[in-house]
C-alpha cells in the first residue's frame, strides 16, 4: 500500500514538472541566435493551422515545378491564378500587356560601362522554362515561416516608429542619391551586385530604385525594386531580385515580392526572390543589373523592366493614394536593417561592405541615373543630392562623367572605428 502511495506521487510529481516544463517552453518560444524564429504564443496545433492557411494562400496551382540547383522551387502558375489577383480591386481581371516603353527608351550615355550585364538567376542553370500562359513564381515553404519573427508581417519590412528620408532613429540606415524638384513618371539605372555579409539573421541589406510620394508620415506611397540579402526571408546569403511596395509608410499595406496582394507579374522568364548569378567580385569582374520603372501614361500602372527587355509585371494604379497620379522623389542607393542585436552598431555591410572612395572594382555603384519625365522621356537625373544618415558606417560619394552619366559609389562596412 506504501510503495503504491509513493508511486502515485511520484507520478503526480512528474505530470506537474512535465506541465511546468511545457508552459514554460510556451512562453519563451524557440530561439535561434537571439531571434524568436516562431510566434511564442501560439499552440503547436492552431501554429501549424496559421501556417498551412498562409501557404495556400501565397502558393498556387502551378502546371510545372523546376527545383533550382540553390534549393528554391520555381512554380510556373497560369498568370490568371497568381496571388495578385485575389485582390478585390483585381478580381476578375487578366494580365495586361506591357505598354510601350518610353519615348527614347535607348537614350543611354555614350561609352563602356567595365561591367557584365545580369539577368540570369540561378533556376536558369536546369535549363527548364516555364509554359507561355504562366508566370514563374518563388515556391513560398514551410520553413520560410517559421523563419519569420511574425506571421502576421511576414513578408514586410521591419515596422518603422518614424519614417523620414533619413530613418535614423527606426533601424533602417541608408546611403542614397536622390531627386525631388520635379514630378517624375519613372525612373532607370544599372546597379552591380554584390552579397554582402549580414551581421543577425533579421538584419538585411539592399541596394534599389525607390519612387515616392506623399509625407514621410502615415501615407506614404513607394514602388522599390532591386537585390537584397535577407537570410530571415529567404534563409540564405544570396543576393535575390526584389519588389516592395507600400500605402501607408510600411504599416500595414505591401510586403515584398508576391508575399501580399499587389503586384501583377507578366513574364514566365523571371522569378522575384530568386537568385541572382553570377554575383561581383572584389578586385574581380563586376556584374550589374539594370532596372527602370515607368508609368504607363494610357492606363497609369507602374511597370518594371529588369535588363534589356525583359518586362517583370506592374503595380496597379489603383493600389495607391498619392502615386495614382505621379511621384514626388525618385531615390537610388543602399538600405540596411540594423537590429543592434549586440547594443552595439551591427556589422552588417551595405553594398560590397567597402567605402565608396575605393572606386571601381571594390565599392558598390549606381551608374547612368534616369527618370522619366512629364511627356514620358527618360532623360539624365540632374541635380541629384546625396544622403548618408551614417557616414562612419556607409558612405557615399558621386559624380558624372561620360562613361557612366550621373552616378554614385555607395556602402561599407558597418561596425568599425568610426562606427561603434
Amino acid at each position: 500500500m506504501a510503495c503504491s502511495f509513493h508511486f502515485v506521487a511520484f507520478l503526480l510529481l512528474l505530470v506537474f514538472f512535465s506541465l511546468s516544463s511545457a508552459s514554460a517552453s510556451a512562453t519563451s518560444g524557440h530561439r535561434t541566435g537571439g531571434n524568436v524564429t516562431a510566434t511564442a504564443t501560439l499552440r503547436p496545433g492552431l501554429k501549424q493551422r496559421r501556417i498551412r492557411a498562409l501557404l495556400n494562400k501565397l502558393n498556387k496551382p502551378s502546371v510545372k515545378t523546376i527545383e533550382s540547383p540553390d534549393g528554391d522551387f520555381i512554380d510556373c502558375v497560369p498568370s490568371h491564378l497568381q496571388p495578385a489577383f485575389d485582390h478585390p480591386k483585381l478580381r476578375g481581371q487578366k494580365p495586361l500587356d506591357p505598354p510601350g516603353r518610353p519615348n527614347n527608351y535607348n537614350s543611354t550615355i555614350p561609352g563602356g560601362s567595365r561591367a557584365d550585364a545580369v539577368v540570369v538567376q540561378a533556376w536558369h542553370a536546369t535549363g527548364e522554362v516555364c509554359p507561355e500562359g504562366t508566370v514563374a513564381l518563388r515556391r513560398t515553404t514551410e520553413r520560410d515561416l517559421l523563419r519569420a519573427s511574425s506571421l502576421r508581417r511576414y513578408g514586410r519590412k521591419p515596422a518603422r516608429r518614424s519614417t523620414r528620408r533619413d530613418s535614423t532613429s527606426s533601424g533602417h540606415e541608408h546611403a542614397v542619391g536622390y531627386v525631388n524638384s520635379e514630378k517624375y513618371y519613372g525612373a532607370k539605372a544599372s546597379v552591380n551586385v554584390w552579397s554582402p555579409r549580414i551581421g543577425d539573421p533579421s538584419e538585411f541589406s539592399l541596394s534599389q530604385i525607390w519612387v515616392l510620394s506623399g509625407s514621410f508620415g502615415n501615407d506614404l506611397n513607394t514602388i522599390e525594386a532591386g537585390w537584397q540579402v535577407s537570410p530571415e526571408l529567404y534563409g540564405d546569403s544570396s543576393a535575390r531580385f526584389f519588389t516592395y511596395w507600400t500605402t501607408d509608410a510600411y504599416q500595414e499595406t505591401g510586403c515584398y515580392n508576391h508575399n501580399c496582394r499587389g503586384f501583377v507579374q507578366t513574364t514566365n522568364k523571371i522569378a522575384i526572390g530568386a537568385a541572382i548569378t553570377p554575383e561581383s567580385v572584389y578586385n574581380g569582374r563586376q556584374f550589374d543589373i539594370t532596372l527602370m520603372i515607368w508609368k504607363d501614361p494610357k492606363h497609369g500602372h507602374w511597370w518594371l523592366e529588369l535588363g534589356p527587355g525583359v518586362v517583370v509585371g506592374y503595380w496597379p494604379s489603383g493600389l495607391f493614394t498619392h502615386l495614382v497620379h505621379h511621384a514626388r522623389m525618385v531615390q537610388f542607393g543602399g538600405e540596411i536593417f540594423n537590429a543592434r542585436p549586440t547594443g552595439s552598431h551591427t556589422a552588417t555591410q551595405m553594398g560590397s561592405g567597402h567605402f565608396p572612395g575605393e572606386g571601381f572594382d571594390r565599392a558598390a555603384y549606381f551608374r547612368n541615373l534616369q527618370v522619366v519625365d512629364w511627356d514620358n522621356s527618360i532623360i539624365r537625373a540632374s541635380n541629384l543630392k546625396l544622403l548618408a544618415d551614417h557616414p562612419g558606417c556607409y558612405d557615399i560619394h558621386g559624380g558624372f562623367n561620360s562613361d557612366w552619366g550621373t552616378y554614385f559609389y555607395y556602402g561599407g562596412p558597418g561596425r568599425n572605428v568610426k562606427c561603434p
